[in-house]
């Protein structure tokens, strides 16, 4: 089968795992329309990403497939993803009622339905989006990893190796929290259409790993190991940061007045049945997991060893570029929402996103 085809099969194959792995059901933040109640989720991602892991290992094992092969056929691959990508965006989309005051070249990008689900909540369209975007940047870090271990085989950079296990650590760790994600703007504020779709069947898979598609076959540049370990500080900082924050936030949405993790102070502005998180992490900055996401890509991109070279920079310059419009939409939206309590918030917590200085 040509490369080209290959997301689509590995696509496939994840989404089925998602029906018939055993998954737990839970309450998600969002409430349907239709029906008053809490949308249900059914979380199974760390299974299936495990499993599937497990399968393109013994298929290489056993000869079936190379083992750096989705790094020699990333190129093909990316493109079939695109067209995939594509047909998705159109699917989803054209068959959909236009939104109103917009257009179709805006709802084909941000979308028209804001939770599609079919065979009653079983399959829910962000929820598979999110996990085959990251099973499949999971086997390309693997796969272009492989490539440069084979090709450096008598001098292997430890940096690569970093890189290898902090990202595996980002995409099994995303999938273990599952349910703290669905209290995220993502999974709150987004519609599906090209943005979304076109983001996790290509952008996210093959983008996120952009640092190994230049460097993967590149000699050890030999780093010391004291800067390995700050690069691996920058992306522990970074994920301890995104993640406490996260699940504060998640922790907050089931009780406002709890302490979280038994130790933080929610700081809970309250007014008229609705809450504003003040306290803990998001005392620091209105959005200081943002700050964790960046730090994290930082600690990635410098780990490889190559500081000069424009690739890995250009995963912590998206995050950049996507996350200081997502502040102000958010804030736009909460001030929306939230009113008087929001001004307040703003007024306690002045920072947008870097303590101290933005």
């Amino acid at each position: 089968m040509s490369p080209l085809f290959w997301p689509a099969l590995i696509y496939l194959f994840v989404g089925l795992l998602h029906l018939l792995v055993p998954a737990r059901w839970v309450d998600g933040y969002l409430v349907d329309a239709a029906t008053g109640s809490k949308l249900r989720y059914r979380l199974n991602g760390l299974k299936v990403a495990v499993l599937t892991v497990v399968c393109w290992a013994a298929a290489c094992r056993a000869g079936w497939l190379a083992w750096d092969a989705f790094y020699l056929h990333r190129y093909e691959m990316t493109a079939g993803a695109c067209l995939l990508g594509l047909l998705f965006t159109l699917a989803i989309v054209l068959p959909a009622p236009p939104v109103p005051a917009s257009n179709l070249l805006r709802d084909l990008y941000l979308g028209r339905i804001e939770n599609p689900r079919w065979g009653g909540g079983r399959i829910d369209a962000k929820m598979v989006l999110y996990l085959v975007g990251a099973v499949m940047l999971e086997l390309n870090v693997l796969s272009f990893a492989a490539h440069h271990v084979l090709v450096h085989a008598g001098d292997p950079s430890a940096g690569v190796y970093l890189y290898a296990a902090l990202f595996s650590f980002f995409v099994f760790d995303y999938l273990g929290f599952e349910e703290a994600h669905l209290y995220t703007y993502d999974f709150m504020a987004e519609r599906v259409g090209f943005k979304l779709g076109w983001g996790c069947l290509v952008f996210y898979p093959f983008f996120y790993c952009i640092g190994l598609w230049g460097l993967a076959a590149s000699p050890n540049p030999h780093t010391a190991a004291t800067l390995l370990l700050l690069c691996a500080a920058t992306f522990v900082s970074g994920w301890v940061l995104s993640r406490g924050a996260n699940l504060q936030k998640f922790l907050f949405k089931r009780d406002p007045h709890a302490k979280a993790f038994g130790l933080l102070d929610p700081g809970t502005l309250s007014a008229d049945g609705k809450n504003v998180l003040t306290g803990g992490f998001w005392g620091l900055s209105r959005h200081i997991n943002y700050l964790g996401e960046i730090l994290m890509a930082v600690g990635l991109a410098l780990s490889l060893g190559y500081p000069l070279a424009l690739t890995p920079w250009l995963y912590p310059l998206y995050y950049v570029a996507l996350l200081l419009p997502r502040q102000a939409d958010d804030d736009r939206r909460c001030a929306a929402r939230y009113g008087a309590l929001w001004d307040e918030y703003r007024r306690r917590v002045p920072y947008r996103i870097v303590p101290y200085l933005y």
